[in-house]
């Protein structure tokens, strides 16, 4: 694991000087104060250890499609985010975290159950309908159409540690009428439903949507509130701040922040789209549209740290900052990664990851160990000094060790299955494994196993399975092993295309 860690050295933080310091400047009590000082003290101690005991607050803000050097912070010289940045130099940022899953459903799944996406057989989109019977050689595999009501959400578990939990944005988990965030744990749920993108983005945030595999289109609306002109990242922005306003002092809260944004439909604010265009095209990263939309979801989450700021809150808050998968091939360039969002590639599953806030002891440094969504549920447990619940995160690690003064993380194996067709440049069904800087990557369809190491390699461009027989072969086998253990489900052969034959 490698930390930067810049210190600067100080007289008052030097144990020895503090104690010759208090030592020197010893006072004489009188007697008959000695009792009373005693008392104060005490109860000073009291009032310190009842502090110390509060539960800390939790915000999780996830951004839709975020790609990961789309962070002023990641590298980005295009991309505007202060106030994302100043989450990142005030904690931990993880620079080789990564989504569950190459879209969007099954990370969320993945985060707010701390399982991987093949152990729930959750792993395809909502309600996908890329799969063409005519075209593709195999059958895509089974999955599940909502977050099944038997798992015992992140949500849940701080709700029934005494928590209020909020939800405010995008859901995409399932729908009406028993899929929703508050059958899922939530209290108050603005705007998620069963749809992964808004109408629009502009009031009165409505659309429709094409219906996979018909000529049938679907009406949708992100939030039914707002007025003409509103913007929907400004409008769960500020309706988020009234909740911790209004309900932030009552009990510890839960703020899960799934931004819609920066999902398609492109639309951005006029303003902020027209200064990005005033950059010249060559120093471009990405679209003026896109870039202003990363630049409002930088607002939104000022706008909830000033209200927690507000509040006297900032020090009891725990922040967790991080994306479902890698950034849109049309939105912006992911270089030096390779590919985008829905490939399994890095540009599809590397994302950023930032933690802060109430225990993390480690300021403005980097950790460099592999870590993914599902990591992130047992995370909050340990830092919010809660009972953790292994037999539900099962496949999850907290990754406080890397947040604490002290400790470290062990590099550990993380594991992809993705027996889905999907329509993104690169994309192809696959399964995956990273163990330390090595990655793997083997196509459901073709059978081709691919094997690159990222230390030295990190675009992905020199395949050395050939030149390494032997690791491939091990690393295949971890693969199995896993999906066999995670039962993941095989895709089958396609009896309507000829040439098919089974792959796991």
């Amino acid at each position: 694991m490698f930390f930067r860690d810049p210190s600067v050295h100080s007289p008052f933080n030097d144990p020895y000087t503090l104690q010759t310091r208090t030592q020197s400047m010893k006072p004489t009590i009188p007697k008959n104060e000695k009792i009373l000082c005693f008392l104060i003290f005490a109860t000073s101690v009291f009032a310190v250890s009842l502090e110390a005991e509060q539960p800390k607050n939790v915000i999780l803000f996830l951004v839709d499609d975020l790609g990961w050097m789309d962070l002023s912070c990641q590298g980005s010289k295009f991309y505007k985010t202060p106030n994302i940045d100043k989450l990142a130099y005030s904690g931990v940022r993880f620079t080789d975290a990564y989504s569950a899953c190459v879209v969007c459903s099954p990370t969320r799944a993945a985060l707010l159950t701390g399982k991987y996406p093949a152990r729930l057989m959750l792993t395809q989109w909502l309600p996908d309908g890329r799969w063409n019977p005519n075209g593709h050689k195999m059958r895509t595999g089974r999955f599940l159409r909502a977050l099944p009501l038997e798992e015992r959400t992140l949500a849940e578990n701080l709700r029934d540690e005494g928590y209020l939990t909020f939800h405010a944005g995008k859901w995409h988990l399932g729908g009406a009428p028993f899929s929703l965030p508050e059958h899922h744990g939530f209290d108050y749920n603005l705007g998620g439903d069963d749809h992964g993108a808004p109408g629009s983005f502009f009031h009165p945030f409505k659309g429709t949507w094409g219906i996979p595999t018909t000529k049938l289109r679907a009406s949708k609306q992100a939030f039914g509130g707002g007025e003409k002109g509103d913007y929907l990242t400004d409008v769960l922005a500020e309706g988020t701040v009234k909740l911790i306003k209004e309900n932030g002092r009552k009990k510890p809260f839960f703020l899960y922040f799934p931004f819609y944004a920066v999902h398609t439909p492109l639309q951005g604010k006029k303003g902020k789209i027209e200064r990005y265009k005033q950059v010249p095209k060559e120093e471009r990263q990405g679209n003026p549209v896109y870039a202003a939309m990363v630049e409002s979801v930088d607002d939104a989450v000022g706008k909830v740290m000033d209200a927690v700021r507000e509040l006297g809150m900032e020090k009891d808050t725990l922040v967790l900052f991080t994306s479902d998968n890698g950034g849109f091939a049309r939105a912006t360039n992911h270089a030096p990664l390779r590919a985008n969002k829905g490939s399994p590639y890095e540009g599809g599953i590397r994302v950023p990851l930032i933690i802060t806030g109430a225990g993390v002891e480690r300021k403005g440094t980097t950790c460099d160990v592999p870590s993914t969504s599902s990591d992130l549920y047992p995370t909050i447990l340990e830092m919010a000094g809660l009972p953790m619940r292994p037999h539900q995160h099962i496949d999850g690690r907290s990754l406080a060790g890397a947040l604490k003064g002290k400790g470290s993380l062990e590099v550990q194996p993380i594991f992809w299955h993705y027996p889905h067709y999907n329509q993104h440049p690169q994309s192809a069904p696959h399964s995956v494994i990273r163990s330390d800087s090595w990655k793997l990557i083997e196509f459901l369809e073709t059978g081709k196993i691919e094997l690159y190491d990222l230390a030295k390699d990190l675009g992905e461009s020199k395949d050395l399975s050939q030149a390494k027989p032997e690791l491939t072969k091990e690393l295949l086998a971890l693969l199995h092993a896993w999906k066999k253990d995670v039962r993941a489900e095989p895709m089958l052969p396609n009896p309507l295309v000829e040439g098919s034959k089974e792959k796991n």
